[in-house]
């Protein structure tokens, strides 16, 4: 007599190692998006959206709307994923168009670009109503935005515009009605300080101004140092000397240029010391000529401790202008004094090493030897 077997149960397979890892990753992804809605995070704007049933509407995490019932509210990684689900965008917080910052940024970019092509500055109100903004709401855009007011915004270009037209110019006064002076009084009063000498000088390319450069070898390349009265005045890397040389005589064609005297030659050593031994420091003077906003960037450089770097959106927020990552790369670009201004410290926000004015290279090499101690 036979005996029939009983059919087996169906017994759940043990979850695939794999799936438990995703399964956790969601649920992590889901406590952290909980969080940043629940604390209306901007951060989180652009990461994700969230939707809610009982209104059909999604949003921005940052969305000021009043916070709804956690079962009805759904993650959504894009807002086309929200929209397929059939979801609208809230018109409070409009998640599918450009954030607060990037139309704050690109209002900012219209006015400066409203300045730069009129001829005598703009009305503020006329600048605020192209923004689509109040005055004096965006009198406080844009100096977040550029590190500086619209003025000085506009007075900073025609003093870029005056500083390129000077050499070409029969005298200073025509030179300064082309760049946009009303009257030659508004510039004269601070005009040594944009451009480092009187105009009438800066147009002969520097004709007086005494200067004492020095050309050598360092680790890095060939380095020539330069000084006037008031302090070491540029520090430039290269491969050969003579292009670094040209450069100097380009910038002021009309100086007295001259070779150093003792005392020049140790300013020169301590400098090459510098290179070679970035932690060593540089307790010497120096002359540093830029825009206000290029010397608040600067000045936030030469704040970032050796062995260690900074991004740009660092040091945008350090000087207090957040969104202004673009014109501090500019500053950085402009800088004329290597190491002493220790440009070669801002990365990119990946980490990655950057654009540098004499070399990838030497950055690397400058950033391998400061963290070497």
């Amino acid at each position: 007599m036979s005996v029939s077997a009983k059919p087996l149960l169906n017994t759940p397979a043990a979850p695939h190692s794999a799936t438990m890892t995703a399964l956790a990753t969601a649920k992590s992804v889901n406590i952290e998006r909980w969080a940043a809605l629940a604390a209306r995070d901007g951060r989180a704007d652009g990461r994700f959206v969230y939707a809610v049933r009982t209104t059909g509407v999604y949003c921005r995490p940052s969305c000021p709307s009043r916070a709804a019932r956690p079962e009805n509210v759904t993650f959504h990684a894009t807002c086309a994923e929200a929209e397929a689900a059939g979801f609208r965008p809230c018109r409070r917080c409009r998640p599918n168009e450009p954030g607060l910052p990037e139309r704050r940024a690109e209002a900012v970019a219209r006015a400066c670009r409203l300045i730069e092509a009129a001829e005598t500055m703009p009305p503020l109100a006329d600048l605020a109503r192209a923004a689509g903004l109040s005055a004096y709401h965006f009198h406080r855009v844009f100096k977040a935005a550029t590190g500086v007011t619209p003025k000085a915004y506009a007075a900073g270009r025609r003093a870029d515009i005056l500083a390129a037209g000077l050499p070409k110019a029969a005298t200073v006064t025509e030179a300064l009605y082309e760049a946009g002076y009303a009257t030659a009084s508004r510039f004269y009063a601070d005009a040594a300080g944009r451009l480092g000498m009187p105009p009438a000088a800066y147009r002969k390319g520097g004709p007086g101004i005494r200067m004492q450069f020095g050309v050598g070898a360092c680790s890095l390349g060939a380095i020539l140092v330069a000084a006037t009265e008031f302090g070491i005045c540029a520090i430039l890397l290269g491969d050969e000397p003579e292009p670094l040389v040209r450069d100097l005589q380009d910038r002021f064609p009309g100086a007295e240029i001259e070779g150093g005297d003792p005392a020049f030659e140790a300013w020169m050593a301590r400098v090459i010391g510098l290179v070679e031994a970035p932690r060593t420091g540089l307790d010497l003077p120096l002359d540093i000529r830029g825009t206000a906003f290029q010397q608040r960037v600067w000045a936030a450089l030469r704040a970032i401790p050796v062995g260690t770097t900074a991004t740009y959106a660092d040091i945008a927020r350090a000087i207090g202008a957040p969104t202004a990552m673009r014109a501090v790369a500019q500053a950085c670009g402009a800088n004329h004094l290597a190491v002493a201004i220790p440009c070669h410290r801002v990365v990119r926000s990946d980490g990655a090493l950057s654009g540098y004015r004499w070399g990838v290279t030497r950055k690397r090499d400058l950033l391998a030897r400061e963290a070497e101690g």
